[in-house]
């Protein structure tokens, strides 16, 4: 990356697109794809905090994915386990704090159990800082925190007078999280897919046709340099 690159985003959205094209291209078996694209994620986090970014969230699993055949879903399941797992060790090795955001209570109890675990494992950390998005959807989120809301509402702990968007948002799974400043997705698809529809407001947008599991450093490189590249101006100015 140019060295006259100053403006690094502070915290950078991910969808991780592509993983079954990338078997596909290979004739590899849909599964495959998403192993390749989990071995990657270690990559790109590193990569990303010695660039100077101080924030990752990356689309793991969307409440959507559960409509994929049963026999991909209880695979990616299985994935998902192993990789969180594996992520107790480098989230010390890489000195990360890890954040599972989303619904998990629809996910397994072994599953919930195991994400307890490297939340608090991860908690002292002082590096990155690593939200993994797993049974999330923008437009679930928002519906969980509105109830939430309106419950207190109802018993009277809050008056509606007292709703605003910092209300809001400090409802929401990202809550003491900073916006994201840029959108990553891969694999050529130009499109939000029900991420951070809230959170996502005022970010950058930065689509490649790389498919997740080729995304490299150089590529994450590229993107920086595409938000620092953007004369960012807020209410119309």
């Amino acid at each position: 990356m140019s060295e006259d690159i100053r403006k690094i985003p502070r915290h950078v959205a991910i969808i991780l697109d592509g993983n079954g094209r990338w078997a596909k291209k290979r004739m590899l078996p849909r599964n495959a794809g998403h192993a390749a694209g989990s071995k990657n994620v270690e990559k790109i986090c590193k990569a990303a905090w010695d660039m100077g970014i101080e924030y990752l969230t990356m689309y793991a699993f969307s409440t959507e994915n559960w409509s994929r055949p049963q026999k991909e879903v209880d695979a990616l399941m299985k994935l998902l386990y192993q990789y969180l797992s594996d992520c107790l060790k480098t989230s010390k090795k890489n000195n990360m704090k890890v954040k599972v955001i989303g619904d998990i209570t629809r996910l397994a109890p072994d599953l919930q159990e195991k994400i307890k675990e490297l939340e608090e494992y991860s908690a002292v950390n002082t590096g990155l800082h690593f939200q993994v998005a797993l049974n999330y959807g923008g437009r679930d989120e928002i519906t969980r925190a509105v109830r939430t809301l309106a419950q207190e509402v109802k018993t009277g702990n809050r008056n509606v007078e007292q709703i605003d968007e910092d209300l809001i948002s400090s409802y929401l799974d990202t809550k003491g999280i900073p916006d994201p400043d840029l959108l990553i997705r891969t694999s050529g698809e130009q499109r939000l897919s029900n991420y951070l529809l809230w959170q996502l407001a005022y970010a950058e947008f930065y689509f490649t046709d790389v498919l997740w599991p080729d995304f490299g450093k150089a590529d994450l490189e590229r993107a920086v340099e595409f938000y620092g590249s953007r004369d960012r101006r807020f209410g119309g100015v």
